[in-house]
């Protein structure tokens, strides 16, 4: 009777050790959706503003999955623009909430980008992997099913910011005014998404809100302050420009219209949004810090909402000011074989929109991982580009101010003033976010 009391002791003891732990998943796998939303992006050569916007839906549904499921987090109603109470999925059954966040971003990727049908090879490859470390097809099944009823609710938010009605306003002119922008080489293609503004913000009263001055005005002058700052953009784009300027600009160009010369034919150059790079950016700190799966799903969230809301600012000024590309006005006044080192984007100059939104994402990525963050930028490697390292993410957003400079194609003021602009978006942001959200800069954990 004793042996077998032992042995049935013995058999529970092996078991118990047989028994594996719940799968989970990091901030690796929020990384990866993201990186496959940028590749689908390039190869849709999808615009920076709208790039904005489908990432912003696609973390946003991720993010409402934690919060319904993880109490650290809580949920944007209440501090989103008209976002309504998200309804707990149904009973789906056993699942795993950081598995449905990753199926629902992918879910509402999957509707909202043109080409999302092609993610089903991803998806799968995704839950594979899943399967590897030990989900069972259950709690997949189960898993998806709570993130697809999520992904609804987020993708009936989106059909409501009014990006839909953007098809219904007339083809955009341009000005005729001296001094206004004009299509530039080498593809002089159409002024992008000229109506964005009207779509509706995530956390700002209006795109206006941040409504930044004036631009220096266009003058003919040699005397005038906008002269002299043609000039130092002529000045910049030749004989001045170091070997140090043309990396940062190369670093920081983020053009998804880069085209170039293939004989007769032009070819894009296939290049990350500026949004995407700042994504990239927010998964390093991420990863470096250690942090957990549903606090970079936080992070992720609100960074791609600074990104859109500071979009929609930059854009409401750059359709009101419609201000000339230096590249114009240099052909023009100065030389008419100039070019920059950087090709020009199709919309009008004033204000930087990378300025903008690289100061609106230092700020909120200050506010989580403290002043004085130290990384290492190594996004752009897998597209030819060296990393780079910074001291901040404000070192960063400045350089890549200045390399619109370095790259000839946006004036100082439209640099400075963007910058300003995307401050106060994300400051702004930050002051709604501590109604309920973290209020604390996270400590880094390695």
């Amino acid at each position: 009777m004793k042996k077998l009391f032992y042995c049935c002791v013995l058999l529970f003891f092996i078991c118990s050790c047989k028994q594996e732990k719940t799968p989970v998943l990091s901030n690796n796998d929020i990384v990866k959706v993201i990186d496959a939303m940028t590749e689908m992006m390039i190869h849709d050569v999808t615009n920076p503003p709208l790039a904005a916007r489908f990432f912003s839906y696609a973390c946003l549904s991720g993010y409402e999955v934690v919060a319904l499921n993880d109490s650290n987090c809580v949920s944007m109603d209440g501090i989103l623009n008209d976002f309504p109470k998200i309804v707990r999925p149904l009973d789906s059954g056993k699942y795993n909430y950081q598995l449905s966040a990753v199926l629902a971003m992918i879910a509402t990727a999957k509707k909202m980008q043109p080409s999302g049908s092609n993610y089903a090879q991803f998806e799968e490859k995704f839950l594979d992997s899943c399967r590897n470390i030990g989900f069972s097809d259950k709690v997949i099944k189960n898993s998806k099913s709570y993130a697809m009823q999520v992904s609804k609710q987020i993708l009936g938010y989106a059909k409501k910011d009014r990006y839909n009605r953007i098809s219904n306003y007339p083809r955009y002119t341009p000005l005729e005014a001296e001094g206004s922008w004009y299509p530039t080489p080498p593809a002089f293609f159409a002024p992008v998404e000229p109506y964005f503004s009207t779509v509706r913000p995530f956390m700002l009263d209006s795109s206006s809100q941040f409504k930044p001055v004036p631009p220096v005005p266009f003058s003919k002058d040699k005397n005038s302050e906008f002269y002299k700052m043609l000039v130092a953009n002529y000045k910049i784009g030749g004989t001045e420009l170091s070997e140090d300027h043309r990396e940062i600009a190369a670093f920081w160009d983020c053009n998804p219209f880069a085209l170039k010369n293939e004989g007769h034919l032009l070819v894009g150059m296939k290049k990350i949004s500026p949004g995407a790079h700042w994504l990239g950016i927010t998964g390093i700190a991420c990863r470096q810090s250690k942090l957990g799966f549903s606090k970079s799903m936080e992070v992720f969230s609100m960074v791609s909402f600074g990104l859109m809301d500071s979009f929609l600012g930059c854009w409401d000024e750059k359709f009101r000011s419609n201000r000339i590309r230096p590249e114009t006005a240099i052909r023009n006044l100065i030389d008419p074989k100039w070019k920059p080192l950087l090709q020009t984007p199709p919309f009008p100059e004033y204000l930087s929109g990378h300025s903008c939104i690289s100061s609106t994402s230092a700020t909120i990525l200050t506010h989580y991982f403290g002043d004085n963050y130290q990384y290492t930028d190594n996004v752009e490697v897998k597209y030819g580009l060296k990393e780079r390292s910074f001291t901040s993410f404000n070192h960063a957003a400045q350089e890549a101010g200045i390399s619109r400079f370095y790259g000839g194609i946006h004036f100082m003021d439209a640099i400075d003033n963007g910058m300003k602009m995307g401050n106060g978006v994300g400051k702004f942001i930050i002051e709604k976010l501590k109604t309920k959200q973290l209020k604390q800069p996270i400590k880094s954990q390695s």
